[in-house]
C-alpha cells in the first residue's frame, strides 16, 4: 500500500511509496526503476515490449523481475502510452494493487532525427503522441492520486526550453518540439498544481547516456564518450526522494543535481574513464558550465 505516514516521505526514503512509470523495460527508465526499487519503492511500469526486440535488450518482464530482486515490488503493466483507455486502466489497476499513486516518471521518448523536409507525418505523430501528449496523458491521469499523497512528484525526462535560433540547426525541428511539449507539461502543470503541493519538474542529461538509443540511433561511436545510465537514476531518485515543497517548475541537469548532493567527482559515471571530462559528446541543448 502507499503510505501515507509523513515520517515515510522525508528525504531519501522511497520505503512504501508508489511510482508509476511509462516505458522501463530498458535503459535510463529501467535504472530509475532499480534505485526506487532498493529503497523499497512499488514499481509501476507501462511499457508495450512485451517480446524480445532483436536488437534492444530487455522486456517490461525482465524489468519486472530485476526490480523484485532489488527489493521493490514490480506491476507490469503491457499498454501503450499513446491509448487513453490503457492508459486510464493502467492507472485503476496501479491504485489497485499499491492504494495510490506518489510518483510520476514520464520515461517514454521516440526519437527520431530525420530532418523537416524528408520526415513524414506519421512518424512526427509518433514523436508527438508518445512524447508530449503520452506525458500529459499519464501526469493528468494521476492527478487524483497525486492530490492524496504525502509527498507527490511527477518527473519528466525532457530538457529546458531554448529558442536559440543555433540549436535548430542541429537538432531537427520534428522532435525539438516532441521535446519541448514534454518540458511544456512541467512548466504548465507545475504552475497548475501549485496548491496541491505536488512537484512537477524536468531531468536532462548534460552528456549523451550509453543505451541502445545512443548506440543504434546515434552512433555506436558515441558509447565510449558517454556517461552510464547511473548519473540519471542518482538524478532522479534525487529529485523524487526530497519533500516536494523543495522544487517545482525546475528543469535540472543530472551532473547540477548530484553536485548540489555533494558529488564532485564524476568519473565513475562515465563509461570510459579515461576520456576527458570536455570530450565526452554532448547531449541536446545542452553545453559545459563556464565555472
Amino acid at each position: 500500500m502507499t503510505t501515507n505516514d509523513p515520517q515515510q516521505s522525508n528525504e531519501g526514503s522511497l520505503r512504501g511509496r508508489t511510482l508509476i512509470m511509462s516505458g522501463g523495460s530498458r535503459g535510463i527508465g529501467e535504472a530509475i526503476a532499480l534505485r526506487a526499487a532498493a529503497l523499497g519503492a512499488n514499481i509501476v511500469l507501462i511499457a508495450k515490449t512485451a517480446d524480445p526486440h532483436p536488437k534492444l535488450p530487455g522486456t517490461i518482464f525482465t524489468a519486472a523481475r530485476a526490480i523484485e530482486q532489488a527489493g521493490g515490488n514490480a506491476l507490469p503493466i503491457v499498454g501503450d502510452i499513446r491509448d487513453d483507455d490503457q492508459v486510464h486502466a493502467a492507472v485503476a489497476k496501479a491504485v489497485g494493487q499499491f492504494g495510490g499513486i506518489d510518483i510520476v516518471v514520464n520515461n517514454a521518448s521516440a526519437l527520431d532525427l530525420t530532418p523537416s523536409d524528408q520526415i513524414g507525418m506519421k512518424r512526427y505523430d509518433l514523436m508527438a503522441d508518445i512524447n508530449s501528449r503520452g506525458s500529459f496523458l499519464l501526469s493528468t491521469t494521476c492527478i487524483h492520486q497525486l492530490r492524496e499523497s504525502p509527498n507527490a512528484h511527477i518527473l519528466t525526462l525532457s530538457p529546458p526550453i531554448t529558442l536559440e535560433p543555433s540549436w535548430f540547426s542541429s537538432v531537427p525541428t520534428a522532435y525539438a518540439m516532441s521535446k519541448f511539449g514534454m518540458s511544456l507539461v512541467t512548466a504548465g502543470l507545475s504552475a497548475e498544481l501549485s496548491a496541491d503541493g505536488i512537484a512537477v519538474n524536468s531531468l536532462w542529461p548534460r552528456t549523451t547516456i550509453a543505451t541502445a538509443a545512443v548506440s543504434n540511433v546515434l552512433s555506436e561511436q558515441l558509447v565510449s564518450r558517454s556517461r552510464t545510465v547511473d548519473i540519471m537514476a542518482e538524478a532522479a531518485i534525487s529529485i523524487v526522494s526530497k519533500p516536494a515543497s523543495v522544487a517545482t517548475g525546475r528543469f535540472f541537469i543530472d551532473d547540477e543535481v548530484l553536485a548540489a548532493d555533494g558529488v564532485t567527482d564524476f568519473g565513475g559515471y562515465q563509461v570510459d574513464p579515461a576520456v576527458a571530462l570536455r570530450d565526452l559528446e554532448l547531449d541536446f541543448w545542452m553545453r559545459w558550465n563556464e565555472d
